[in-house]
């Protein structure tokens, strides 16, 4: 694939990191944190691009050099190839990097798992799900707050809502790596409550959505909206809220609804909340708008039901098992405690085959 980089759209990248580099340079831009975080994030989101295009360009006049020194010289000429693979290399990692992107592929997100089928089994394999992006994060040094949780009556999950953030200014954020989670996860264990040590099938549903920096970029009518307040739950402890701070914020026009109860306030409870639902909106809103923009996330979660299913964990074989890329490993207990780089490698290598495809 040497050769392939586009012209026009790596001069297009030169100039847009230049005209950003003049942005940030400006004090004026600082007076405004919104617009200098927006700013810094694209900055960043380029960096890669150019540190490539800086060693393609260093790889190229070498290996110049190397040829014109090899015409004279036949000692240099081994030289030559080396080079010539390197820039090669070089070439096809820039044509990657300048791909086409899902534009949220920065963002940070809000993911939601869902017991489905199997009652309480369903809940704690929902939990051992959470539990599994909660170990993710950590590796990857993300912060992760529990927005909402309903706890079954053996500490599962019938539902809970988690917000996962990035440490900054990255090209590739939390979406980037989370984004193929969405959809029904399957899985094949002896549950807690079989008596007979039969191995039983269920499911847990995974949701997720890029979340907006800012509420207002989602146009949200304050009259479109029902809140209610009541009492948080929880299992006890001095974090326990005993006030009625917990805030339910229904979407009167799409019924979408969503729950907070973690934070200290009904207002702070509120403000997340509608953080919350701008995120929901917006995924709304884009897959409405487009096909293209659907097609992206069809394997999120219809109906959790075990036949419907992009993922299954199987727990006697080790073995966990990703329908869609047909990929396989046989390391689950490594999985469930937050080991999913090589999972989520193999979702992003064929979704950038799939965006070169059609390029």
């Amino acid at each position: 694939m040497a050769g392939t980089t586009q012209p026009s759209a790596i001069d297009d990248i030169l100039a847009e990191h230049a005209g950003l580099e003049l942005q940030l340079s400006d004090p004026s831009l600082h007076n405004d944190p919104s617009a200098a975080r927006r700013v810094g994030k694209r900055f960043a989101e380029l960096a890669p691009i150019m540190a490539t295009h800086t060693k393609l360009q260093a790889a190229r006049e070498d290996l110049e050099a190397a040829r014109e020194l090899a015409a004279d010289d036949s000692s240099f000429a081994a030289e030559v190839p080396e080079l010539e693979a390197k820039v090669a290399e070089l070439d096809v990692a820039l044509t990657d990097l300048l791909a086409p992107r899902d534009p949220h592929d920065g963002d940070d997100v809000v993911l939601e798992v869902k017991s489905g089928e199997g009652g309480e089994e369903s809940a704690l394999f929902a939990a051992d799900l959470a539990r599994m992006y909660l170990r993710y994060a950590e590796r990857h040094g993300w912060r992760v707050e529990v927005l909402d949780a309903n706890i079954s009556d053996l500490g599962g999950y019938k539902d809970a809502t988690l917000s996962i953030k990035s440490k900054g200014d990255t090209r590739d954020g939390v979406w980037a790596r989370l984004k193929f989670e969405g959809g029904v996860h399957r899985v094949q264990r002896v549950p807690v409550t079989e008596s007979q040590g039969r191995v039983h099938t269920s499911a847990a549903g995974v949701l997720i959505y890029p979340e907006p920096e800012e509420v207002e970029e989602v146009q949200i009518d304050e009259t479109d909206l029902r809140i209610d307040v009541y009492r948080s739950s929880g299992k006890g402890g001095q974090g326990v809220n005993t006030t009625d701070s917990a805030v339910r914020i229904t979407h009167l026009p799409t019924g979408i609804v969503v729950t907070c109860q973690n934070e200290r306030s009904q207002l702070q409870n509120k403000a997340r909340a509608m953080q919350v639902l701008a995120a929901r909106l917006q995924a709304a809103a884009e897959e409405a708008a487009a096909d293209e923009a659907s097609a992206g996330r069809q394997s999120q979660v219809r109906t959790v039901d075990r036949s419907e299913r992009i993922r299954t964990y199987n727990y006697p074989e080790n073995r966990i098992t990703d329908h869609r890329i047909g990929f396989k490993a046989h390391n689950l207990d490594a999985v469930l405690d937050g080991d999913l780089d090589a999972l989520l490698d193999a979702l992003g290598k064929s979704d950038r085959e799939a965006r070169l495809a059609v390029e």
